[in-house]
């Protein structure tokens, strides 16, 4: 079984293999097989990569489950550190693009694309501490007025966070690694090739205006973007044009009855008539 690469998975240089104990020899052997093949990786896999036997590391651990767990707390504990490590404006880089630089945590690189892929706790863990790492610098950035303020800061950084680690998983879906990748130049080329278009899109915008913007911040309210004005069609017709056909029929004439259709009938004085010369 060939072992994992560095970057893939071997512990950092502050702590070698002889300085750990058998337990934590095991946890640093599964988060390295897990970075490499994934998750469905054998117990028998890591026990290889662990120089022990399989039985040692269900003796340790209980499970590959448990192993795991284990796994992500530790990954958990090492990304903190990494956090309060770094240096350098937190702008321009995210935190997985911060560890691809740093030696000493590269190598747990391919465990947490792992997990961003699987899903899980650690996942939604770090997708949190991304999204409030991005929060974070957002409000220095709008304290000093480099950056724009938001009408929904959160959510502003939580598109931002998750902006960033879709865009690393179809990379990685795309390109297919496979076992002994070199998570650590995956993430350089992620991000000489997202880094320019990203931030001329932060720059300088999309949109010439803020029509789109307005038209959906009236749609969430639910008021119109424009005053359409009155609707002709639900306006009533004059008076005049009120008159119903039974209506007409009540006052037009009646072709039968002699006497609505004799002039005789309707001249107010009919006397005068046989007064008028002859």
């Amino acid at each position: 079984m060939r072992s994992t690469s560095r970057a893939s998975g071997e512990p950092g240089p502050s702590r070698t293999p002889s300085d750990l104990t058998t337990r934590a020899r095991i946890r640093d052997a599964a988060i390295a097989v897990f970075g490499a093949q994934g998750f469905d990786a054998s117990v028998r896999t890591i026990a290889t990569e662990a120089a022990v036997s399989p039985g040692l590391v269900i003796h340790h651990f209980g499970s590959k489950d448990k192993l795991r767990a284990v796994c992500d707390e530790h990954v958990t504990a090492l990304i903190g550190q990494a956090k309060q490590e770094s240096v350098g404006p937190r702008a321009a880089s995210t935190l997985l693009s911060q560890l691809a630089v740093m030696d000493e945590y590269a190598w747990l690189l391919g465990y947490v694309m792992q997990s961003f892929s699987r899903g899980g706790p650690l996942a939604g863990h770090l997708f949190e501490m991304m999204a409030a790492d991005a929060e974070g610098y957002i409000a220095e950035g709008v304290r000093q007025g480099t950056i724009r303020e938001s009408v929904d800061p959160p959510a502003r950084a939580r598109f931002l966070a998750n902006t960033a680690i879709g865009s690393m998983m179809l990379m990685m879906s795309l390109e297919q690694p496979g076992p002994g990748a070199d998570w650590a130049q995956l993430m350089q080329r992620w991000s000489q090739e997202f880094m320019l278009p990203a931030l001329e899109l932060y720059t300088h915008g999309l949109f010439t205006d803020d029509s789109v913007l307005q038209t959906y911040l009236d749609h969430v309210a639910g008021t119109p973007a424009t005053d359409p004005g009155p609707d002709p069609a639900a306006t009533d017709p004059p008076a005049s044009d009120q008159t119903q056909p039974n209506d007409r029929a009540a006052t037009d004439p009646d072709p039968a009855d002699p006497v609505a259709t004799d002039p005789a009938s309707t001249d107010p004085n009919p006397a005068d008539r046989d007064k008028e010369p002859r």
